[in-house]
């Protein structure tokens, strides 16, 4: 079993800025960047600018008039505009590509070859992988080519400043764990192997053209954390489109279900361990919380969901009373079926009145038919302990498993509901839109 390591390159600022505007037809949506021949697509026009013209704006948006100049083209003054927004963030300077591929995996299904994927980590400081991306499934393929995978060096580093990323990646100090797992459409992904290697380690086997062989641990250790890894799965790919539609990237996050080492057992409670503050920063910063939580509490019963939404309703309660424009989505991924029905019932009910959505994903192999009554699509009318109904639909639930089956991705499947929930809400409030 033979891993190739990856290429990489550093991605910098280039002044100026060249935008080519392409109609692609519909046939070759699904053609990757690199096969695409642009030459064989409708040519819309072009605009040229330095990142000066674009930073040194209001809000950084920067308008252009499409034109051409190799290009002979009629009706040159309907090219239309291309508008450009520029964003800083930390870190961001400097990306890495990489291209995995794999030769001779095992075969794990019965009636054909493995269906491979890549999970990577980043090993946080007390040695737990926190999750960064993952790559697509290639399927029947036991000489997997992955598409590049593309992540910021701040991505992969413990640190902070750039300072800090600039001596910590010169001193190999930031490991990767790439994990090699066989899909399986019922969520239980099977470990084929891994390796644990920085980000210097993989640029010297690209470099050598050496591969480096998987190991799978000794012990079935894969089967002790496979729900933490569905868990951050679904937190990545759901999170990684809900947070562009919050400026700030400050996530609320709460644990439930857990006993601190002096403490009773919480159904909701900080991730970050913070008394007061549950907001962290952007996805990592809940990934971070959630790996570095597994390490201080120990996991109990019973699954309470209660708390978690009475928690989450008084948020867009205290929102709506400030005349706030916001409205929140609450995501919940649970490997326990629920025990306080009534309790869930009350809450979601109430949180009907609110700016707020929720979505529950069940992982793992527990049988989730009882928690179908959370979703109104699939259980039937709710109605709470004083027989009052909801005033909208605000929840959906879906077992992992169940989406896997569709054929359709989990973020498709999840988010579906949610513009038809908003404008509900909106109507219902007689909200007009912002023009």
């Amino acid at each position: 079993m033979n891993f190739t390591s990856c290429q990489s390159s550093v991605i910098t600022d280039i002044f100026p800025h060249r935008f080519h505007i392409y109609d692609i037809d519909p046939q070759f949506h699904e053609v990757g960047e690199k096969m695409l021949k642009l030459e064989e697509q409708q040519f819309l026009g072009e605009a040229i600018c330095n990142l000066s013209d674009v930073i040194t704006k209001q809000n950084r948006l920067f308008t252009l008039k499409l034109g051409v100049s190799e290009h002979n083209l009629p009706n040159r003054s309907k090219f239309g505009e291309l508008t450009v927004h520029a964003e800083e963030s930390a870190g961001s300077k400097a990306l890495m590509e990489m291209v995995f591929h794999c030769s001779d995996l095992e075969i794990k299904d019965l009636l054909s070859k493995s269906d491979p994927f890549l999970l990577i980590s980043r090993m946080s400081e007390n040695g737990t992988p926190v999750p960064i991306c993952k790559t697509e499934v290639r399927k029947n393929d036991l000489n997997p080519k992955w598409k590049p995978v593309i992540m910021s060096l701040q991505q992969s580093s413990n640190v902070e400043s750039m300072a800090e990323l600039h001596w910590s990646m010169h001193e190999a100090e930031n490991p990767l764990m790439i994990e090699c797992f066989n899909f399986s459409s019922n969520g239980k992904h099977d470990l084929v192997g891994k390796m644990v290697k920085s980000i210097a380690e993989l640029e010297n086997m690209y470099h050598s053209g050496n591969g480096e062989n998987f190991f799978v641990p000794a012990s079935n250790a894969h089967d002790c954390h496979s729900n933490e890894v569905l868990k951050s799965q679904v937190i990545l790919e759901i999170g990684d489109i809900l947070q562009y539609y919050d400026p700030a990237k400050r996530i609320p996050s709460w644990g439930y279900g857990a006993r601190p080492i002096d403490g009773p057992v919480s159904h909701c409670f900080n991730l970050n361990g913070s008394t007061y503050q549950p907001e962290v920063e952007g996805i990592q910063g809940i990934m971070s919380a959630y790996t570095s939580a597994l390490r201080n509490v120990s996991l109990a019963g019973p699954t309470l969901f209660g708390p978690l939404l009475s928690t989450a309703t008084a948020i867009a309660s205290q929102s709506l009373t400030s005349n706030q424009q916001k409205y929140f989505i609450l995501l919940i991924v649970t490997d326990g079926v629920v025990t306080d029905f009534q309790e869930t019932i009350d809450a979601i009910i109430k949180a009907s009145d609110f700016p707020l959505s929720i979505i529950v994903v069940g992982v793992g192999g527990a049988d989730f038919k009882e928690m179908e009554f959370l979703d109104p699509n699939k259980g039937g009318r709710l109605e709470s302990s004083t027989g009052r109904v909801a005033s909208r639909d605000v929840i959906q639930f879906a077992p992992m498993k169940d989406v896997h089956g569709t054929g359709i991705s989990i973020v498709q499947s999840l988010l579906a509901e949610i513009p038809g929930q908003f404008m509900t809400y909106m109507r219902t409030r007689e909200i007009q839109a912002i023009s």
